[in-house]
């Protein structure tokens, strides 16, 4: 079994988050305390290494964990983080979240290591509805594969789930934890009901 001590966790924060105004949606906050604050304290019990992805204010994003940057130009989308995260991490396996999910579970680490097998190339939570692609755990073998997938201008997450031996993580008692608040609308909803 793999031991959460052997993970990476890279927090995705690289995008244009266009439905945010173009605002970096890390650095948006929620209750007086930026999004990925949130996303940071969920993590730090579970593991002993984060990384940031961010492509804008990395300074203030460097305050916090180190930083990496998309390889790939003009925002690829989750993938251009997941290949900058696989790149710069240290451990064979590297786990992703986005910025923007402030209710992440306390044993999101804990239930992916324990459904790796020798055979998987990446693991994907699912909500018991929906695979949820980019709360996810990539074995660092599937780079090569992924650096190809972006170089021909393939951008779909999911399709890149096709082309490697994928598993899915059952979060089906807790699909809370895959709240993630993309516009002004959803912020102070989700303000309100903490």
């Amino acid at each position: 079994m793999l031991l959460p001590k052997e993970t990476s966790w890279v927090i995705l924060a690289g995008g244009q988050a266009s439905r945010m105004g173009g605002t970096d949606k890390g650095l948006i906050e929620l209750n007086g305390k930026p999004l990925i604050h949130y996303v940071i304290e969920r993590l730090q019990p579970q593991t002993e290494r984060i990384i940031i992805n961010a492509n804008r204010n990395q300074e203030t994003y460097q305050s916090l964990a180190p930083v990496v940057s998309d390889q790939f130009p003009d925002y690829p989308g989750p993938l251009g983080g997941i290949h900058a995260g696989l790149t710069a991490s240290e451990t064979n396996w590297v786990g992703f979240v986005p910025c923007d999910s402030p209710a992440i579970n306390h044993d999101l680490v804990a239930r992916f290591c324990e459904q790796v097998e020798p055979n998987s190339d990446i693991l994907v939570a699912h909500d018991g509805e929906y695979q949820q692609p980019v709360f996810t755990l990539f074995h660092k073998r599937v780079l090569p594969k992924l650096s190809a997938f972006l170089e021909r201008g393939d951008r779909k997450i999911i399709l890149l789930y096709k082309e490697c031996e994928t598993k899915y993580v059952d979060f089906s008692d807790s699909p809370s934890c895959f709240v993630n608040l993309n516009t002004p609308q959803e912020l102070a909803q989700f303000g309100t009901l903490k």
